[in-house]
């Protein structure tokens, strides 16, 4: 038996510790965009913020709003996701398509969706203002996507925060945004993050799916980990053959990344992400 170690960057490093506080706040904003207009308004007040848009996009069925801070001269976009993980696992396995307005290979799904949001918040943002975006599940691929967008048209992105979110382009087009800061929280047990899963014989592939920005995944306690690039990727490796059960779904709930990120919020502590890999198995042998 052989076996491989995935290791996060050890405590102390350059990585730093993550902030919680900032977390625990974007994904309050992402929890609002499941909510009707009206206590989206309610939440962004009672953080001093307005509620400049709300809208759902009628041929995609997908809802979004922009909050707007004057006073910190700050903007942040939510995305809602979906909370059905069956269609998520489903929706997320289509073929990589060339966006002209990058000039990376994206989700053609997914883009198509940052594309019309796009439109619809462009005249509404401050050019001089900084802006986040949020979003779990597939909000929060649409998110990534938009700061995107954003970047290109030179905005003053400065964070994007996803819970749950699954791959949204290749190697070249997470290393064309590697300069944006980009923050996946992960539960170490949410499926969808993890899809398309990458066969070790792919990562040759110049269009195989990849992950842009550093990956935080949630561990017990004040515990967590960060994982980036390869070491990022091969996470999936682990449930290849598994199949798929009801503590799948309910670490993709937004409910298990609050609880998870709550006990995180008064002390954390970074520690080493380890799995050990039978190394036969990811190749397909016995």
């Amino acid at each position: 038996l052989i076996l491989v170690t995935v290791s996060a960057t050890a405590p102390g490093t350059e990585t730093g510790p993550v902030d919680f506080i900032a977390i625990q706040q974007q994904a309050g904003f992402a929890t609002a965009a499941y909510q009707s207009e009206d206590t989206i308004r309610d939440f962004v007040e009672s953080r001093n913020y307005t509620l400049t848009l709300y809208k759902t996009v009628p041929d995609i069925h997908i809802s979004y709003f922009l909050a707007t801070d004057k006073q910190t001269r700050t903007q942040v976009i939510s995305v809602r996701g979906t909370s059905n993980i069956e269609n998520a696992l489903v929706d997320i396995l289509l073929k990589l398509r060339l966006d002209k307005n990058t000039g990376i290979q994206l989700h053609e799904g997914f883009s198509h969706a940052a594309r019309k949001i796009f439109a619809d918040l462009k005249p509404m943002l401050e050019t001089d203002y900084t802006i986040r975006t949020t979003g779990h599940s597939l909000g929060g691929a649409v998110a990534l996507i938009l700061a995107m967008f954003l970047d290109v048209d030179r905005f003053n992105v400065e964070q994007v925060t996803t819970f749950g979110q699954p791959k949204v382009t290749n190697i070249a087009g997470a290393s064309k945004f590697g300069h944006m800061k980009i923050i996946r929280v992960v539960t170490p047990f949410d499926l969808v993050p993890l899809m398309p899963p990458l066969d070790p014989l792919d990562i040759y592939i110049v269009d195989v799916y990849w992950h842009a920005g550093k990956e935080v995944v949630l561990l017990n306690g004040n515990q967590y980990a960060i994982l980036e690039g390869l070491d990022s990727m091969l996470r999936a490796t682990r449930f290849i053959r598994e199949p798929f059960s009801q503590a799948h779904m309910e670490q993709h709930q937004m409910s298990a990344y609050l609880g998870m990120i709550d006990t995180k919020t008064g002390s954390s502590r970074l520690v080493p992400y380890q799995t050990d890999l039978n190394i036969f198995n990811l190749f397909g042998s016995g």
